[in-house]
């Protein structure tokens, strides 16, 4: 029990890929399951034996080439996918998108290119959400606006997700503009779109705010495509 709990409350760990200390913020928790398949535990509570791994997609990936898991669960055999950073990409992908349903169950989103200019003007937006397979044009429009209105210093542009994943997300079809107004909830979708720009290893935030033209960050390897309405 002493060795679980020290886990779990420590608060650096020693990467098994690099070798390196890091804080706990800084790294990803796997476990074995009872049947010794090795699990990503993101929220760092399940029980058992953590093995910590930099929380970026080359670490997850150099820590299967290295055979780190077997090394770092010493105690028993372990089953481990070797498509483990696909799945903990997946995994972080899920929980921002389900922060965002939440947010906008809150009330704190709103959708469709002019109603997202009209928020600009009027409501204290934190973010745009923007579909990272359409056209730029129309981010580009806002971004303009934006500095217009003098509001461009520190909003943010989140551009992880393709239209369809928004869809989902809130509820609705061809999802491409949205604003992320101010609250508890949009922070914490903006903090896991920070975490999962950090495992990609691209930015979560657009150009500065003083550039009201430049392209919008993309998720690794995503498509840029057409714009929808």
């Amino acid at each position: 029990m002493a060795e679980r709990e020290d886990d779990r409350k420590a608060p650096e760990r020693t990467c098994v890929a690099t070798r390196e200390a890091k804080p706990v913020e800084e790294l990803l928790r796997f476990v074995r399951a009872p049947d010794g398949t090795v699990v990503p535990d993101l929220k760092r509570e399940l029980p058992g034996r953590g093995v910590w791994v930099t929380a970026t997609a080359d670490s997850v990936r150099l820590a299967l080439k290295k055979k780190a898991f077997a090394r770092g669960f010493k105690d028993g055999a372990i089953s481990v996918d070797p498509a483990l950073d696909a799945s903990v990409r997946e995994l972080l992908e899920r929980q921002a998108l389900a922060m965002l349903g939440f947010a906008n169950k809150a009330g704190r989103v709103i959708c469709g290119f002019a109603k997202v200019e009209a928020a600009l003007a009027k409501e204290p937006v934190l973010a745009l959400v923007e579909a990272n397979d359409a056209g730029a044009d129309g981010l580009r429009k806002l971004r303009q606006t934006a500095t217009r209105l003098g509001k461009s210093s520190g909003l943010r542009v989140m551009s992880l997700f393709r239209s369809g994943q928004l869809d989902l997300a809130l509820g609705r079809s061809n999802v491409v503009h949205a604003a992320l107004l101010a609250g508890p909830v949009s922070a914490a979708f903006l903090a896991r779109c920070d975490a999962l720009a950090r495992y990609e290893g691209v930015s979560g935030d657009g150009p500065p705010p003083t550039d009201a033209v430049g392209a919008t960050v993309t998720g690794a390897g995503e498509p840029a495509g057409t714009d929808k309405a």
